[in-house]
């Protein structure tokens, strides 16, 4: 006689297999059945939060910020020396690109040339355009290739542009829909890598082989060059240039994972040779012949020479094409609590963001006569973010930004040559900072490693738990959480009396490639025990408490709240689960999910699969926990984070007896905001729940349990 599963055992085994998950039709990108769920779940998140007297108010000062004219143009140097920019406000919701001189765009009131409107273009060819970028060929920089997604996607289509012209290339390049990209070799060559059909896409989704494509042919008929295997993540072409934009190499990716790739010379005979540079590193780019190298692994060269994870050296580049056991020069080599951040290349120098601690400088590195490499520091403001910006290839001037949680944007221009510097443009304040500190601590995780935090409050604050907390997380990729004026963060919550607190956990790249290292695939639950250390820290050191906490984060940040969720939810009364990552049993099997297992492992593999299993949120969601009522949403356009992921998390939820938020942008992609107006609703809304949940308000009463 058959037995049937006890409901504990068929908890237990919720969705480990397809069998037993009874919610994989949400997979489906649409359909009837799906787009009638979405329906009724919007119809019931929006009907929520929009009827709260509140979220007029957070609308309409989201919109005002978003659509303001009133933030700096981000400048990106022409080779001619002009400044170009992409520009979106109330008047132009998708964007336009545009023009100006120098001189122009450091004067107070700059005249803008339009290039391309994108709100016009779409009208005319009724389509959802949205700009996704530019590839121009240097080095006069007239043709260039625009890339334009059909609302918000990845993929995108990439047109030849005439910016002289100012109009598509009649019977010009075009390359149809696709992930991937495109480099120009020359007018009539270009480097290809697209979806070419069947067999053409790596397991991740992305193009498994580069094409040699020449004007006039279609991309049927481009010649493949090179091609890397199934299970590799993607391949990818591309040109190394000098400062006058002379080809000094064709190069090609083939990315092994999203850490490790190999770069392969494309010699003119169209023979090709890996070089010998560590798998996980690679160029960043070619100063006065030298070719600049960074390392995220311990390496040793061929040279024999032996390099430390995070350091970045550099080659004479003809001579190491020659003779790649030539020895290399050592630039620099972080600290223990240092990191590379940003590296950019003027024509003569190496810019380099470094930051100590979360905090950030600017040093100029220039190779003297004797080879070795010199640093000087740039005269900029202390305990803040800096960002490299766009660099001249026709001299050393280069982009500067800073900005603090409390510091509004200021953009700086410097001559790395002179260490010059000269205050650009600069944003008033967009929220009322009075009384308010930024205060770094640190919390201890499981491990004993201490974890630092930044806490943006009001001096004033009381001890007592009571203060209204939103506690902001990623910890993954490598990619650093740096301390940034958010004027939505500070207007729709930091006025209104919250607290916001960023967690620098490991999985990041605050302090370089080890600390992100620490807690990849096997250790990723690190990373979930350092978040949560930083939420008890909040809770001991009488910032807030339960009632009061509410975490946010978006993507691998969603896979963050997920385990805060499903491991400590008695420490959080609010979560804001954006576009995230949640069934991880089934993310490699899902759109980009694939290019990841680098991150997390693969659960195909059964020691793997072990230690994903034991944090994967979706399977772990279980009955009769303290779960808050939680708000999730995603975007159906979205082709790199499933949608799946946040359809699936918040059925289940629902199946469980939990009052669940679900929201479904139809368009947007990723960023979840196809245009100003999309964004202005969704900051609306999340903030608006998050009132609901931790603040007492007279409206409303107290705190929602």
């Amino acid at each position: 006689m058959a037995q049937t599963s006890s409901p504990v055992s068929a908890a237990r085994d919720f969705a480990t297999s397809d069998a037993t998950d009874p919610y994989l039709w949400l997979e489906e990108i649409g359909g009837e059945q799906v787009d009638a769920w979405i329906a009724q779940k919007n119809q019931h998140s929006l009907g929520t939060l929009q009827s709260d007297p509140l979220y007029e108010t957070l609308h309409q000062q989201a919109l005002d910020i978003v659509q303001s004219r009133d933030r700096i143009p981000s400048p990106g140097f022409t080779h001619e020396g002009r400044i170009d920019n992409f520009w979106q406000d109330a008047q132009h919701v998708r964007g336009i690109w545009r023009r100006t001189t120098m001189d122009s765009y450091l004067s107070a009131d700059p005249q803008w040339e339009t290039i391309l409107d994108f709100d016009a273009l779409s009208a005319v060819e009724q389509a959802n355009w949205v700009y996704k970028g530019t590839t121009c060929l240097a080095p006069d920089e007239r043709y260039c290739l625009i890339s334009l997604s059909d609302g918000g996607k990845d993929a995108s289509t990439l047109r030849e542009f005439d910016t002289q012209s100012r109009q598509f290339v009649e019977g010009g390049i075009t390359l149809p829909e696709s992930k991937g990209g495109a480099s120009w070799i020359d007018k009539d060559t270009l480097l290809i890598s697209r979806d070419f059909g069947e067999g053409s896409l790596t397991d991740s989704g992305y193009p498994r082989t580069v094409r040699l494509l020449k004007r006039g042919q279609n991309v049927d008929q481009a010649v493949e060059v090179f091609a890397g295997e199934q299970a590799d993540v993607s391949v990818s072409g591309f040109t190394l240039r000098d400062a006058d934009g002379v080809v000094q190499a064709v190069l090609l990716n083939r990315g092994l994972n999203f850490y490790e790739s190999e770069t392969w010379l494309l010699r003119d005979d169209g023979s090709k040779v890996q070089l010998p540079l560590p798998l996980k590193g690679g160029i960043s780019g070619l100063v006065d012949g030298q070719l600049v190298v960074t390392t995220d692994q311990d390496w040793t060269a061929p040279s024999g020479q032996v390099f430390k994870t995070g350091d970045v050296l550099a080659y004479d580049l003809k001579a190491w094409l020659v003779d790649p056991t030539i020895p290399a020069q050592l630039v620099i080599r972080p600290g223990e609590r240092e990191a590379v951040e940003a590296v950019r290349v003027t024509r003569n120098t190496l810019v380099v963001a470094l930051y100590e601690n979360v905090r950030g400088s600017v040093y100029v590195y220039r190779p003297n006569p004797a080879g070795e490499w010199a640093r000087t520091r740039l005269d900029l403001p202390q305990n803040v973010t800096v960002g490299l910006g766009s660099a001249s290839d026709q001299d050393d001037r280069i982009f500067v930004s800073v900005a603090g949680y409390l510091n509004p944007s200021s953009l700086y221009l410097a001559d790395a040559a002179t260490g010059e510097l000269s205050l650009a443009k600069s944003l008033p304040a967009k929220f009322d900072t009075t009384g308010m500190t930024v205060e770094q601590f640190e919390a201890r995780s499981a491990d004993g490693t201490l974890i630092p935090y930044f806490v943006v409050h009001r001096e004033a604050m009381p001890l007592d738990g009571s203060n209204p907390t939103l506690l902001y997380g990623y910890g993954g990729f490598q990619s650093s959480l740096l301390p940034s004026y958010s004027a939505t963060v500070g207007k729709l919550w930091l006025e209104r009396g919250g607290v916001y607190v960023v967690a620098n956990t490991r999985g990041g790249g605050e302090f370089g490639p080890r600390w992100h290292q620490a807690a990849q695939q096997e250790n990723r639950q690190r990373a979930h025990e350092d978040f949560q250390a930083v939420a008890q820290d909040l809770i001991t050191r009488g910032i807030t408490s339960q009632p009061h906490l509410g975490i946010m984060g978006g993507s691998q940040g969603g896979l963050f709240m997920g385990a805060m969720l499903t491991q400590r939810p008695d420490l959080i009364n609010a979560a804001v689960i954006q576009v995230p990552l949640f069934d991880m049993l089934r993310f490699h099997k899902l759109l980009a999910g694939a290019s990841w297992i680098g991150e997390y492992g693969n659960p195909d593999i059964a020691e793997q699969r072990a230690w994903i299993e034991a944090y994967s949120p979706y399977q772990k969601l279980a009955a009769g926990q303290p779960y808050p009522e939680v708000f999730i949403h995603t975007s159906t356009k979205d082709d790199r984070v499933h949608p799946g992921h946040a359809r699936k998390a918040a059925a289940r939820l629902e199946a469980l007896g939990y009052p669940v938020l679900f929201y479904e942008n139809t368009d947007g992609g990723h960023a979840a905001g196809a245009n100003l107006r999309e964004t202005a609703r969704r900051l609306a809304l999340e903030y608006t729940y998050l009132s609901r949940r931790l603040m007492t308000r007279p409206d409303q009463g107290q705190t929602q349990d």
